[in-house]
């Protein structure tokens, strides 16, 4: 962290208890003092612990770290599928049923390698991929809601507002129009779920 060494992004996360903020061990900013810093596996561990993203280092943009991924087939499984959406459409029961184990225990076991629930897990991914169409595209709101997986604009409005203290409408970028969403959203799913697949 203090050598700001790139090998290392996306490794851990550092949560700053002076500032509620989370960074990348790639932050530009001023390095905390020790005593002051907590380290998460993952942004949802991170996020769970109640501190929000930075805005400088952004670590939606940080690459997966193979904490996401477990070192389990079962907690493998389980992150691919909550990456392709499985706790947009459904409830942690249903993939705890698919995954064929009980939902405590899936939730145990997500917490031992993740840091985080499978609730925050998804949450933690809907965010990051309404973040990333955000900088990337011109899509209206609500249909950024609906590709990030949110199940409503109130939902999405609320998450931000929870975490970034901010309506999503304030990371708006002015990108030109030219700009499509579907082959952005194809690159973002596709990747998240190789990363997901492939430790």
């Amino acid at each position: 962290m203090r050598r700001r060494d790139p090998e290392f992004d996306g490794l851990f996360f550092v949560g700053v208890r002076t500032t509620g903020i989370y960074c990348r061990p790639v932050c530009p900013v001023k390095t905390p003092m020790e005593k002051n810093v907590t380290f998460y596996p993952s942004a949802a561990a991170a996020e769970q612990a109640g501190y929000r993203p930075c805005l400088r280092c952004r670590p939606e943009t940080a690459p997966f770290s193979p904490a996401w991924n477990g070192t389990r087939t079962t907690a493998d499984r389980a992150m691919r599928l909550i990456t392709e959406g499985a706790l947009d459409t459904g409830t942690v029961s249903d993939l705890a049923e698919r995954l064929g184990i009980g939902p405590r225990h899936l939730s145990r076991l997500l917490h031992e390698h993740i840091g985080a629930s499978p609730k925050q897990i998804a949450q933690t991914l809907r965010i990051q991929r309404a973040k990333r169409l955000l900088d990337q595209t011109d899509m209206p709101m609500a249909d950024i809601a609906l590709e990030a997986g949110f199940g409503s604009t109130r939902q999405f409005n609320a998450a931000f507002n929870k975490l970034y203290g901010r309506p999503p409408t304030s990371f708006r970028k002015k990108v030109p129009r030219t700009k499509q969403a579907g082959p952005v959203r194809r690159r973002l799913v596709t990747a998240a779920a190789q990363d997901a697949a492939h430790p």
